[in-house]
């Protein structure tokens, strides 16, 4: 993740790679020598520990991709130095790791932002507005799915119960956090699933339910393979988000008596440079959060997802720094 954000970054004017933070100086080199031999920039430092990352007065925004329970540790060394942060999904790898993030965020007025850049594809951008326009009437209901089959490999960093493994906090961030952008914070939540043998969960199914009487059925797994579609169902009609949904080009509305239509828009880049884009014009115009991925929107994912972890018997710990 880290190697395709840093190329996408290049195509985002007033940005470009600083420096290039990692627990081993070796790695960290050669990440920098990677990315100057790919791009013809010679100026990225390396640092060998995240502490000097951060403290790295050239930096002003630092990207966390490290794996889930890495997440909180870096975060608050990067907030407690007055830097700004872009934390990849999923935000952390607990509840209690996610609303002490965004406290030191806020009580230090630091911007910090989760990388949900499902959310800023120019599709879902459009699905929002036709949503906000009332053609598919009050919402009723959003079903879908993302699925990835992995052969399961416990020196993985996907199934290990230390590094944040499980198709929750890998796939799930993405199903919750479409639900509740659209239809908000659930009351009821519902979620059966399957696990590897070392306790990893392997699947999810989820039933949430909302104040207005709207529910989501969602599903992730990385034990098989399936579309990773979502439709979104209103009283006046629906919308299907083409495959696959978290980074789509296409979605459709559906209205009765009405024909079809196709909403056909490319991402720039592979996508991830309209996130980088949110990031700097909030902070070009001062804003603390963004609010098409607001840190409550986060919070609220979280708990879903920390519902699933706990219903699945998979809890997970936050990493120390190192």
């Amino acid at each position: 993740m880290a190697g395709v954000f840093a190329e996408e970054l290049r195509q985002v004017p007033d940005c470009h790679v600083t420096a290039i933070g990692s627990r081993d100086h070796d790695r960290a080199y050669a990440f920098a020598a990677d990315h100057s031999l790919k791009t013809g920039d010679n100026h990225v430092k390396a640092h060998g520990s995240y502490l000097h990352l951060v403290h790295d007065p050239d930096v002003d925004v630092v990207y966390i991709a490290t794996p889930h329970p890495q997440h909180k540790a870096i975060a608050l060394a990067a907030i407690d130095a007055g830097k700004a942060v872009l934390v990849e999904k999923a935000f952390t790898a607990t509840l209690a790791g996610a609303q002490e993030v965004v406290a030191a965020a806020r009580a230090r007025g630091v911007f910090a932002m989760e990388g949900m850049w499902m959310r800023f594809q120019p599709v879902v951008a459009a699905l929002r507005d036709v949503i906000g326009s009332g053609r598919l009437g009050e919402l009723i209901a959003v079903q879908g799915d993302l699925f990835s089959y992995r052969r399961f490999d416990p020196a993985d960093r996907l199934f290990s119960p230390d590094l944040g493994g499980g198709a929750v906090l890998d796939l799930g961030p993405y199903i919750v956090s479409f639900a509740q952008m659209l239809l908000g914070d659930p009351v009821d939540v519902e979620v059966r699933g399957t696990t590897y043998l070392n306790g990893v969960d392997a699947s999810a199914s989820f039933l949430l339910t909302y104040p207005s009487g709207a529910s989501s059925t969602l599903m992730c797994s990385l034990s098989a393979e399936g579309p990773g579609r979502m439709a979104v169902i209103g009283t006046r009609g629906w919308a299907e988000v083409h495959p696959r949904f978290h980074h789509p080009t296409r979605f459709t509305v559906h209205r009765q008596g009405v024909l079809d239509r196709d909403f056909d828009l490319m991402p720039m880049g592979r996508g991830y440079t309209h996130e980088i884009i949110e990031v700097n014009r909030c902070l070009t115009e001062g804003q603390k959060e963004s609010p098409v991925m607001p840190l409550d929107d986060t919070l609220s994912v979280m708990t879903t997802l920390q519902q699933a972890l706990e219903a699945l018997g998979n809890p997970q710990m936050e990493a120390p720094l190192s």
